[in-house]
């Protein structure tokens, strides 16, 4: 029942000011259990001038699934992911959920100012204002994506190839014995978190540039490629 969903958990239904109902931000949430967990992050979260995609990991329970659709149907600015991956901890397919979702933002009718990435266990120190002011005073017009040029300890991860495996029922990522090409268009690769701030000019640049989609492609088989992945782009000249 959304009326005593809304009611219930107390979901802000409005802008709170001004400068929050004319600064869109989007959310990217990766999940795969917990429901509760979920709910509770997304009510701290929830604007109505903002919008939210979330991406729940293919092999979650059917019953996981739903009660998360069932929650997602009570809002116009929330939706579940167009496509989805069984996400593998440190594999490709936790960068590509976010690909997904990015794409379908992209594609949205909000007019969103910046994208937030989380995931289900994540939750927020600051209120959305406090958010947008920070983003204002000192990044505006630049992404959030801080890193390093790749430290020899991490070279480990992009120097060889990673095949997936599954053990007692559970899929892993090992190292093959096949070294990797060098990268593309002569990038050098840095390092960083994977998790962002990245303004919605960038989000287009890494959906259509060639030297975008190639890097893409070169770490489809590296080892936790999201965590070089937006700080190397980030690093591009211009």
């Amino acid at each position: 029942n959304c009326s005593t969903v809304l009611k219930t958990l107390h979901f802000i239904t409005r802008p709170l000011s001004d400068e929050e109902g004319n600064f869109s931000l989007a959310y990217i949430i990766t999940i795969h259990k917990e429901l509760e967990m979920f709910v509770r992050l997304l009510r701290a979260i929830y604007m109505p001038q903002n919008i939210y995609c979330i991406h729940i990991d293919e092999k979650s329970p059917r019953d996981y699934k739903t009660a998360v659709q069932n929650i997602v149907n009570c809002f116009e600015n929330v939706f579940i992911s167009s496509k989805r991956e069984h996400v593998v901890y440190a594999g490709f397919s936790r960068l590509q959920a976010d690909i997904n979702c990015m794409r379908d933002l992209v594609n949205s009718k909000v007019q969103w100012n910046y994208v937030i990435n989380l995931c289900g266990q994540d939750y927020p120190l600051r209120t959305n204002k406090e958010i947008i002011q920070y983003i204002k005073s000192k990044w505006n017009g630049k992404n959030i994506t801080p890193g390093i040029v790749q430290p020899l300890h991490m070279k480990y991860r992009t120097e060889v190839s990673y095949r997936e495996y599954i053990h007692s029922g559970v899929p892993y990522l090992y190292p093959a014995k096949i070294r990797k090409a060098q990268p593309p268009h002569n990038l050098t690769i840095y390092f960083g978190s994977a998790y962002y701030i990245l303004t919605k000019d960038f989000v287009e640049f890494t959906l259509s540039d060639a030297r975008a989609k190639a890097l893409l492609e070169w770490s489809r088989d590296t080892y936790s490629p999201d965590e070089h992945y937006w700080v190397t782009l980030n690093r591009l000249p211009g």
